[in-house]
């Protein structure tokens, strides 16, 4: 999609605060011009890179044998993410990867990087609002997105962020686009005859919210029936999300009371998450190889040399995959 039109005004305080909104006054208003957003898609809706082989060697120096090291920017590019959001196991795993490379990698993507992340991002807006599945997750990706890039355009990041200023505000543009058409998203109501989930006896009702990791889920499935919110208050439910999550010297700092002294369960892992981060969880994940220093998708498989492959793979976190790329 195109910029927003209008500036902030369409999307109201709930999008940006008040100091981001001095990011379109005055001057930037410039910015909204033809040339502008011709630049901003010959750039990034019309080229992206692919490569055949879906794995990359990751090597940790420059030498006069290799000539540069092996950048985030360049794993990005060859492991084949636009793929990976269509298969559910990996759609949370890319997401989660997109959110910190937003919150503390963008100035080190290359130019071709770039376009791969935002392009990648286009695929998993639209994906989100053809199939309505983790519109939350998406919204916090946006968010944290368009809070970096606020940052970074207002500040220092003119000289810091990697290509045309213009086309980096034409790109927080379209993420405020993105986040008013998610904001405006709604869930269709689907007519069936068959089986739903009021049909269901209680107990299965139960051990689906008991096989839930996110206490957010546990929430928002609650809000479907009445057997299901009142299902979703169970304090032994939450007590296992709170010992799953976290570690009990946490809970001394952050435990929530009621006035019989009883420990408020739910209460307690949402005070929790505000403080730690949870325990993420992912269908199928990127994995290392130690033996060969190559990172890949499982199924995909690469050239490994060990006598016993198994034993050298190990799964990368999120997390990991960033510090991969730290040196």
């Amino acid at each position: 999609g195109g910029g927003a039109p209008g500036g902030t005004g369409v999307l109201g305080p709930s999008i940006l605060n008040s100091e981001d909104e001095e990011i379109f006054n005055n001057e930037e208003q410039e910015y909204a011009s033809k040339k502008r957003k011709k630049d901003h898609f010959r750039n990034d809706r019309n080229t992206q890179c692919f490569y055949r082989e879906k794995w990359i060697y990751v090597h940790k120096e420059s030498t006069r044998e290799r000539h540069s090291y092996c950048t985030l920017g360049e794993a990005f590019n060859r492991l084949d993410f636009s793929s990976a959001i269509q298969d559910i196991r990996r759609f949370n795993y890319v997401v989660r990867l997109l959110q910190l490379i937003a919150k503390s990698q963008l100035t080190s993507l290359s130019g071709v990087a770039q376009k791969n992340y935002f392009n990648i991002l286009d695929k998993i807006v639209q994906k989100v609002l053809d199939d309505h599945q983790n519109p939350r997750l998406i919204k916090n990706l946006l968010q944290d997105l368009s809070s970096t890039l606020c940052i970074l355009i207002r500040g220092e990041g003119k000289s810091v962020l990697v290509g045309n200023i213009n086309i980096w505000i034409c790109r927080l543009e379209t993420i405020l686009t993105w986040q008013q058409q998610l904001q405006n998203l709604q869930m269709t109501k689907h007519v069936d005859s068959g089986l739903t989930l009021s049909d269901l006896p209680l107990h299965v009702l139960s051990n689906i919210l008991h096989r839930l990791s996110d206490g957010w889920d546990v929430v928002t499935l609650g809000q479907v029936t009445p057997a299901l919110s009142a299902l979703s208050e169970d304090r032994q439910l939450w007590r296992k999300l709170c010992l799953y999550h976290f570690a009990d010297k946490q809970f001394c700092r952050h435990l929530v009371l009621s006035e019989e002294g009883h420990v408020e369960w739910k209460l307690t892992y949402f005070a929790l998450q505000k403080y730690y981060p949870t325990r993420e969880q992912y269908g199928d994940t990127l994995h290392f190889c130690r033996h060969c220093s190559i990172l890949f998708w499982k199924d995909s498989g690469h050239p490994c040399t060990a006598a016993n492959p198994d034993s050298c793979f190990m799964p990368v976190s999120p997390q990991h995959f960033i510090d991969l790329f730290k040196f």
